[in-house]
């Protein structure tokens, strides 16, 4: 099996989940691939280093790669579809960061859910895409697709900015707002929902508008159908505004028209035993916990 690791930073509790997995994966023959970045960085920190004879780095992947493992939190996940893009290469995360929705995979099991993907013991869960167009495309958008959500929000201005919306070229509404939230179902569990947008599941074939604090009090959360393109154009006191794909922030001029609509590809996530996506919510936002007892 032909693995590539990602991950952004090395800390202590990445480089003992380094040296776990990279020893792990040595046992099993598997050929390894850190990325280029990651490795550099590694091998400054690491005690001992790891064998450049064995472990080789990459700066893109390709499909002759039958995993990527990333090391990290789901943030360190948005950063490595990046580079999967439409190729197909299964993710799954070891979770080193914080809430974990993506990256699922507890740092002192790592050699348990290893042994059920080597094993074949796991399901693929294919996960929603976003693309971007603007119109005119003076917006370098070096990255144009989003794995969780594509937001545009104000910039440089307390004022609150008007968002025109269309669904397939009929008009929808106007947001007035701080931002408008375009989310998949993936998505569904991370800013649209600190925002007050639904939890949607992974399968669903929906997307989520969320507002982001709007004026317009009668302006509550959508979901429609991904089939449905989306248009945007912003109008304000300011002459640019913000757009981020997931973690990504560029700036925009009022006048660009943006259209979103899904991607003709899937980024195909890692879903193992006792993992699943309703077991994560009730774990992750603790449901039927009673406190008083």
């Amino acid at each position: 099996m032909k693995i590539a690791i990602f991950g952004t930073e090395i800390n202590e509790r990445s480089k003992s989940t380094l040296l776990t997995l990279t020893n792990y994966l040595s046992k099993k023959k598997a050929v390894i691939s850190i990325e280029a970045n990651f490795f550099n960085s590694a091998q400054k920190h690491l005690t001992p280093k790891l064998d450049s004879e064995e472990f080789k780095s990459f700066e893109t992947l390709d499909n002759s790669f039958d995993l990527l493992i990333s090391i990290g939190g789901d943030g360190t996940i948005l950063r490595a579809i990046t580079g999967v893009k439409d190729s197909g290469i299964p993710i799954v995360g070891i979770n080193t960061g914080r809430l974990g929705f993506l990256s699922t995979i507890k740092t002192s099991a790592i050699e348990e859910a290893l042994d059920q993907i080597f094993e074949g013991n796991y399901r693929i869960s294919k996960r929603s895409v976003l693309n971007v167009k603007t119109t005119p495309e003076t917006a370098n958008l070096n990255i144009d697709f989003a794995l969780n959500e594509i937001a545009v929000s104000r910039k440089n201005t307390t004022s609150m900015i008007s968002i025109e919306t269309w669904l397939d070229d009929e008009y929808l509404t106007s947001y007035w707002a701080d931002g408008l939230i375009i989310s998949t179902p993936t998505g569904s569990t991370g800013y649209s929902l600190s925002c007050g947008g639904p939890i949607i599941m992974p399968e669903s074939d929906s997307l989520a508008l969320t507002p982001i604090a709007p004026h317009n009090l009668n302006a509550r959360p959508l979901v429609i159908s991904a089939k449905h393109k989306i248009g945007l154009k912003l109008s304000g006191r300011e002459n640019e505004f913000l757009i981020s794909l997931d973690s990504r922030i560029n700036s925009l001029k009022k006048a660009t028209e943006i259209t979103i609509e899904k991607a003709p590809y899937h980024i195909n996530m890692v879903e193992l035993q006792g993992g699943s996506f309703i077991e994560t919510l009730r774990k992750k936002l603790l449901w039927g916990v009673d406190q008083r007892n």
